[in-house]
């Protein structure tokens, strides 16, 4: 195994590149430990749901303006000011983050060549298809991915300047495929960009998203990075992969608990990383992991502005048997389909799973009986109606409702002998809260309570307090102690 880590930073984070100089990408460091990493960056903070669309809210980015305008005459209009306004924002960015006028003048060059040419390629494919025989809807997907590049290029090449002018040999790493006519699969265009680096005396800083053949957002959407991240952790056979977040991993969120209360995880498993994605936690995307878990890397979420804390250590067998680990909740539409007739009958749960599929909304949970099927699903209620419309398409004697409610999860590595439902289900009942629903999976590593929406933030302190209690210190393996391992 090679001696070298690759890490990556969030969006959230970049936008304080400025510390992270003092932090992560030099700080302390001596010149020589400087070198042997490798980072892979997002778009600077809110860039890319200007590019797409919000994440949360769902508000229209150039992408979603520009889906939504199709070959209409003058509808290019919506959507070229918003890209208009995404440059402009990446350029102000350079005033904040860029002391030398020169870095800054090589910056927006930067920026204006790559805005200009979407530009160009998005009036040519409008032009182009309002002839009617080149339809516009099979070219969305890959002008999604060309947007979504801009982001990445913009925050590695901005980070480049500003660790150059820091005289560190930062390499600017380009996986974003811009003017290159070929389509190369994923790892051959890591390989070929990461040719001829020298991580002894460079500092590769790579963009989060690579254009490749087989297309990152068709099957990773957003969760694309980090994907980037794990192949590339998997493919210079790195000694570690570490992920730096404006947090620690906790045991709860401190807003709800108080920062008195969370501790923070220390170290834990694999499985429990997949439970926390699932529930929007973004500890890793799930495909990422199994990505880090095949070639045999260990991850580490460390905290990006707290440099000397060794964060928090995940490996296969990194989990404590016997802990539970977090309490967490997430807002959720209980989706419920019940029939009468589908006793003993044969394709509504495919019926169902294809519609969510199709109007991509994610699936957290799912419970079912003789008669009565109960999708917990995260997105936005316009698709939940969307999938509710087809279904009752397909079913008319079925009875279809949606509710808005929350889902509290108990996570931890082993929970089979602890009692948990028995004692959460006590202290719940003191606090005057009543589950709708409930459920513990043969692999006890959570258990789930569905509350009514105003009942999560007092279910989460109630559970998490019977649970956890106090804080403890299970503190993480140091990154030597890691590399021994």
């Amino acid at each position: 195994m090679s001696n070298h880590t690759v890490e990556k930073i969030g969006g959230s984070s970049m936008s304080r590149a400025g510390d992270l100089v003092e932090t992560i990408f030099v700080g302390e460091r001596e010149s020589d430990a400087i070198y042997g990493r490798i980072f892979v960056v997002s778009a600077f903070g809110g860039i890319t749901d200007l590019l797409l669309e919000h994440k949360k809210s769902g508000q229209s980015g150039v992408y979603a303006l520009f889906a939504e305008a199709g070959t209409n005459d003058g509808g290019h209009e919506g959507w070229s000011d918003a890209l208009s306004r995404v440059g402009a924002k990446m350029i102000g960015i350079h005033g904040e983050l860029l002391d030398d006028i020169g870095d800054r003048q090589r910056a927006d060059a930067f920026v204006r060549d790559r805005i200009e040419g979407a530009r160009a390629c998005m009036i040519d494919l409008q032009r182009l298809c309002s002839y009617g025989h080149f339809r516009i809807e099979p070219q969305l997907q890959t002008l999604r991915e060309l947007l979504s590049g801009l982001g990445e290029a913009h925050s590695a090449f901005v980070a480049s300047l500003l660790l150059n002018r820091r005289g560190v040999n930062a390499r600017f790493v380009d996986l974003t495929g811009w003017r290159d006519d070929r389509q190369p699969a994923l790892e051959e265009r890591l390989g070929e960009a990461m040719e001829g680096i020298d991580l002894s005396r460079d500092l590769p800083i790579v963009t989060g998203y690579a254009q490749c053949r087989e297309g990152l957002m068709r099957e990773y959407d957003r969760g694309y990075t980090e994907v980037v991240f794990a192949r590339l952790a998997a493919l210079t056979g790195a000694r570690e992969a570490i992920i730096h977040k404006e947090f620690h991993l906790s045991s709860a969120d401190p807003k709800i608990v108080g920062l008195d209360a969370v501790r923070k995880i220390g170290r834990t498993s694999y499985d429990v990383a997949d439970q926390l994605s699932n529930l929007g936690m973004e500890a890793i995307h799930p495909n990422a992991a199994k990505i880090l878990r095949q070639a045999d890397v260990p991850l580490r979420v460390r905290h990006a502005f707290e440099p000397d804390d060794p964060g928090t250590f995940i490996g296969p067998d990194a989990g404590e048997k016997g802990r539970v680990e977090m309490v967490t909740g997430l807002g959720v539409y209980a989706f419920e389909l019940f029939e009468p007739d589908m006793v003993g009958a044969k394709g509504y749960d495919s019926a169902i799973l294809e519609a969510l599929a199709r109007h991509k909304v994610w699936i957290v949970s799912k419970t079912s009986n003789a008669n009565c099927i109960t999708h917990w699903l995260s997105g936005s209620l316009k698709a939940i109606k969307r999938v509710e419309r087809d279904l009752a398409a397909r079913f008319p004697n079925a009875e279809i409702t949606t509710r808005n409610v929350a889902l509290v999860s108990v996570i931890g590595s082993d929970l089979s002998e602890l009692g948990i439902m028995r004692r959460s289900l006590d202290a719940l009942w003191s606090e005057g809260i009543a589950p709708m629903a409930m459920q513990q999976g043969t692999r006890r590593v959570d258990v789930q309570f569905m509350v009514a929406k105003d009942q999560m933030e007092e279910t989460i302190r109630t559970l998490h307090h019977t649970l956890i209690g106090e804080p403890q210190d299970h503190a993480a393996p140091r990154e030597t102690e890691a590399a021994a391992a």
